[in-house]
């Protein structure tokens, strides 16, 4: 039988490979930040043209798919927008991370010190053992399980949290607030869904360094672009918190594979005697445990201190880097000089 090798092709034949995309990541551990509706706008908006597809095994049926950038002379990597909670990596299970990571190391178009999977979750992609890739720790991250009842949940949840947010919904009601959580899940309701997160994001500290997302600006244009096609397939919903008729929270979210994925929240900075995206969160969830489709919440952020009042369930994400002899002599060296 004929060895399988990598093949690279350039980043705007894309389109010619969503199908066997699709398909691979159904076939291993699906999650919707690898499925081709959100890896299209990712390329759309943030790509320079420098990136290759890189394909092992039949043109039918791959065994392995990756979107792969030269990060620097000699060291190349997954494709990572920050936008992008992973790398966009996709392997089956008939060999291992190992096998697929330093074949195509060595088969790359140019002479690579290093080839790197960037940002990768052990429930997706599990850590490779007994390797000789080196695996980095990233951040740890969050999910809630969404078993039992939401009175269930919400009882195991810390006292102080408890009681915080039920002192916040008495005050805001003896002052004349009501509120209330809409959740927006139509494809024609996502572009007037991000300009009014750009606005109520652009009005805090985000704007001070031009990071906060528009609708004008290439950041909005990706969520929009986004969002509306997994809002297409009823596979998006976009959270926004009221006090009266003033928006003061929003959240972006995609679902898939059982989960929804909280990709971006904003609120309303100048409100001090609450916490909007707080409030929002619990009213969400209580939503959330009644949806039976949807098993978990994945915040796929670093865990903050709030986090850990909402969850109990925290796992390491991780890099995986395969090195040349040369790369491995490099990198021995560059330790000795920062000691």
């Amino acid at each position: 039988m004929k060895e399988a090798h990598w093949q690279f092709y350039p980043i705007d034949k894309f389109n010619s490979w969503i199908n066997q995309w699709d398909l691979l990541n159904k076939q291993t551990h699906y999650t919707p930040l690898l499925d081709s509706d959100f890896i299209l706008p990712l390329i759309s908006a943030f790509s320079t043209g420098k990136e290759k597809i890189a394909i092992h095994g039949s043109d039918s049926k791959p065994e392995a798919m990756a979107i792969i950038v030269e990060s620097s002379i000699g060291n190349w990597s997954t494709f990572q927008p920050s936008q992008a909670p992973i790398g966009c990596w996709l392997q089956n299970r008939n060999k291992t991370t190992e096998f697929y990571m330093e074949s195509l190391r060595k088969e790359l178009p140019f002479p690579a010190l290093c080839f790197s999977i960037t940002q990768q979750d052990p429930d997706i992609l599990a850590k490779p053992q007994q390797s000789k890739l080196l695996t980095i720790p990233y951040i740890e991250t969050a999910r809630v399980s969404l078993t039992g009842t939401f009175d269930d949940y919400w009882g195991s949840r810390g006292k102080n949290l408890r009681q915080n947010l039920n002192k916040q919904r008495n005050r805001l009601t003896r002052e004349g607030f009501s509120t209330k959580l809409i959740t927006l899940t139509k494809a024609e309701d996502i572009n007037a869904s991000i300009e009014a997160y750009g606005n109520l994001e652009s009005a805090g500290w985000k704007s001070e360094g031009n990071t906060a997302i528009s609708i004008n600006n290439v950041q909005g244009q990706f969520y929009v672009d986004m969002l509306t096609r997994f809002a297409s397939r009823k596979k998006c919903m976009v959270y926004q918190y009221w006090y009266n008729e003033d928006l003061v929270a929003t959240d972006l979210c995609i679902t898939g594979g059982g989960a929804i994925i909280i990709l971006k929240t904003t609120y309303d900075e100048t409100i001090k005697i609450s916490s909007p995206a707080l409030l929002m969160r619990q009213d969400a969830f209580r939503e959330l445990f009644e949806i039976k489709y949807i098993q978990r919440v994945e915040f796929y952020g670093k865990v903050m201190e709030w986090h850990t009042r909402w969850s109990d369930e925290v796992r390491q994400m991780y890099h995986i880097n395969s090195y040349s002899m040369a790369g491995t002599f490099f990198r021995k060296i560059k330790k000795i000089i920062r000691k």
